[in-house]
Order: C-alpha cells, then structure tokens, then sequence
C-alpha cells in the first residue's frame, strides 16, 4: 500500500510539472526498500512464534517464513512496478518523456549469517531495478554470485507465503509501519 501511494504521488508531481509546462523527463526518482531490515524484523516475530508453537506442522510453517518475506515482498512489489508503468496513466506520462520511478533494493547485506551472503543481490536481478550494495556484499556476489534475472521467478509461490505469514498471526501490514 505505502508503495502504491509512493508511485501515485510520484505520478501526480510529475503531471503536476508537465501542467505548468514544465519537463517530466528532467525528473529520476526511486522508491527505497530497506530489505534485509524486513527480514531481521519479520524473522523476530517468527522465533517468538515459534517459542509457543507445539504442533510439527506449525512450526514447519513458522519455519519455512523466516528469511524469505523480504524477497517475497520486492518480487510483488515489482509486480505492482509493471503494473503501474504498462498503465494508461503512465503511458500518458511517457509520452512526453517521464522516466519510470525504479524500484531501489536498499539494505541488502545478509544480517543473518544462516543465509547466504548474496541472498539479496541473487534474488532481486531485474529490469528498472537498482541495488545498494555494500563493499563486502560487493565482493562476495563478484567472487560467488550468479548474474541472472530472478525477480520474476517464484511469483507464483508469492502470495502464498504472504497468506501464511498472516495465517501465522505476524501481519505485514503492522511490520510495514514500524
């Protein structure tokens, strides 16, 4: 929701120029993701669950959350990215020069060392993206990662893993207004 609003005042400021006769395509902008920050964040409320948690399958569902909602979450961002800018609305706007608003992957050093060091570069390859690394992220991607478009891989399996997590009583909602 916060990115949908992101993207629609992103549209509105550069309509907004163009009225007054000003150039949409003298504008570049960015809608920032912090993702490992989600994670760090969504795995805590997942290990206090599954400090309760006493059924096998529960807790394999608990389980199977952690350190995936972050990449979870950007790839259906980036769903709504394509959405918005194959929209009328956008079309209008490209016309006369506008630049899509890219999708920034911020944050994506591994806080977690059960994961791999390049998680967050690996998954979130795709067009009109852009990714802060870190130095020693950096690194390990030029030294062990894999160059190849993922952020369309596993959408399928997306909104299944954010109807688990609600299922599993941590709400993405409430995580997103911290």
């Amino acid at each position: 929701d916060n990115y949908i609003d992101v993207a629609r005042a992103y549209m509105s400021g550069l309509e907004a120029l163009s009225a007054r006769g000003g150039s949409p395509a003298d504008v570049a902008s960015v809608a920032s993701f912090f993702i490992s920050r989600i994670d760090t964040l969504i795995d805590s409320k997942l290990d206090e669950k599954l400090t309760t948690a006493d059924r096998p399958r529960e807790r394999t569902e608990l389980q199977s959350l952690k350190g995936s909602v972050a990449i979870t979450n950007a790839k259906l961002t980036y769903q709504l990215y394509k959405k918005i800018a194959t929209s009328p609305r956008w079309k209008e706007l490209a016309e006369k020069g506008a630049r899509t608003q890219r999708l920034l992957w911020a944050s994506t050093s591994t806080k977690n060392p059960a994961y791999s060091d390049v998680r967050y570069v690996e998954e979130l390859i795709g067009t009109d993206t852009v990714n802060t690394l870190p130095q020693a992220t950096m690194d390990a991607f030029r030294d062990h990662g894999r160059t190849r478009p993922t952020i369309e891989g596993g959408i399928s399996l997306a909104q299944d893993t954010m109807d688990l997590l609600e299922s599993s009583g941590v709400s993405m909602f409430d995580c997103a207004e911290h």
